[in-house]
């Protein structure tokens, strides 16, 4: 039997791979840095051996896969290859990997986690369905026909994949540090695009998926009346949100979903016409949007006192509008705390003004130093920039965030993709004192 050897096992696509095949009752162990993450928790509980790095971890009967994170020289593949053993790149075997299935490749600049999710749980509710989220959730079916997956197109690691079918949720400029503007970016999506099999479903209100060319067809979705999934009538209420769908100006069914946004109005959408296309009931389809309890990290909430903590992924300017939108529809009657930690110093400096415009959709706004990242610990710029162009902003360490318990009946949003985390902790335990 095969022992799979993970290198990097703790990020999140790795993680749920991980997980993914240890469920299919494969022989899976890995290593990575001894720093703790939110990923390892599935897979000390489902008890996946976790070794920090060092070459002696592999040995001769294993197969190695890599994330794609690491280099040549690290010593753990620097060793793998003096024994002569299969080496694969994450993204190499996760491509390989998904010709077992029916597989559906969720992408997009933003959305596709949470999309990820919701796909896996509603599709798993008719049809045996493996997953791999990008919050290092994943689970695998023995005798799965479908395979759900997030497709990430950070230095167009998507392109290793030919899925059955694509949900496309936007095009954006992000990752600056790889692409070069957004015709970039948009380049690749177009790349994947004539990589897909059977169908594509698309946003149809973004304007660079509107010029997206495939050899399959492209169906589209939105609020607009071109669309062939269109959400009409949307209304917000105590319990989340509720709309009508209409498929091709037919009306379809009335749905609801536990979120708050347009964002997860259209997240919910790309869902429906993809079970749409697959032939899975509205009734089906209707009954698990309404249970779907979210993905890690997106929205997640926590009461404490007259406060609602939240903690999420936003790290664009784009999301975090998104991240105020939804904390105002749902909480009208609370101040709306904004504590921002920004995520590389290459994305903070692109988008500057953009992320200062964001933020001040919030009542109050907080920003803790910028969080670096493997490739890259210095910047030009320091988060004294960005504070400059809020008025009002102010400046928050971890000894610090006692402050944020000035602001009663509130939503405080905790903000970023590095380890904001660890300040929404600190202010937790600084109430816990108190």
């Amino acid at each position: 039997m095969t022992k799979y050897h993970f290198i990097g096992i703790k990020g999140s696509g790795m993680s749920a791979l991980a997980q993914i095949l240890h469920d299919m009752k494969e022989d899976v162990q890995g290593s990575d840095v001894e720093k703790r993450f939110f990923t390892q928790r599935p897979l000390e509980q489902k008890g996946i051996p976790l070794f920090p790095f060092d070459r002696n971890n592999i040995e001769a009967d294993q197969e190695i896969i890599v994330s794609a994170a690491y280099g040549e020289d690290h010593e753990e593949v620097l060793r793998a290859k003096e024994l002569g053993l299969t080496m694969k790149k994450y993204p190499t075997f996760l491509g390989e990997f998904i010709q077992n299935f029916t597989s559906i490749a969720v992408t997009g600049s933003h959305g596709k986690t949470s999309t990820t999710g919701l796909l896996a749980h509603v599709l798993g509710a008719t049809f045996p369905t493996s997953y791999l989220i990008g919050d290092g959730t994943g689970k695998g079916e023995e005798n799965s026909s479908y395979f759900v997956f997030e497709a990430c197109e950070y230095r167009r690691h998507f392109l290793n994949y030919e899925p059955d079918y694509c949900i496309m949720t936007n095009i954006d400029f992000d990752h600056p540090d790889y692409f070069k503007d957004v015709q970039d970016v948009f380049s690749a999506f177009q790349e994947m695009a004539m990589q897909v099999k059977k169908a594509i479903v698309a946003c149809g209100d973004d304007e660079y998926l509107q010029e997206i060319h495939a050899n399959v067809p492209v169906v589209y979705y939105g609020f607009g009346e071109d669309n062939d999934f269109q959400a009409r009538n949307i209304e917000t209420t105590a319990e989340g949100s509720s709309f009508d769908v209409f498929v091709r100006n037919s009306f379809y069914g009335s749905f609801m979903i536990p979120g708050f946004g347009n964002h997860n109005v259209l997240n919910a959408l790309a869902v429906i016409a993809l079970c749409h296309y697959e032939n899975v009931s509205a009734e089906t389809v209707k009954e698990h949007l309404l249970t779907f309890p979210g993905v890690k990290r997106r929205f997640s909430e926590k009461k404490v006192n007259d406060q609602i903590l939240i903690d999420d992924y936003a790290h664009h300017p784009t999301e975090i509008a998104a991240t105020i939108e939804a904390a105002k529809k749902k909480y009208p009657e609370y101040e709306v705390v904004a504590v921002f930690q920004p995520h590389t110093f290459t994305r903070t400096k692109a988008f500057l003004t953009e992320f200062a415009e964001a933020l001040q959709g919030a009542d109050a706004v907080y920003l803790c130093d910028i969080f670096g990242s493997a490739r890259e610990n210095t910047g030009e710029l320091s988060i004294h920039d960005l504070q400059n162009l809020i008025p009002g902003a102010k400046l928050i360490k971890e000894h610090t965030t006692a402050e944020l318990r000035d602001h009663h009946n509130s939503v405080v949003l905790f903000m970023g993709a590095g380890d904001i985390q660890k300040f929404q902790q600190a202010y937790e335990e600084s109430i816990n004192q108190n």
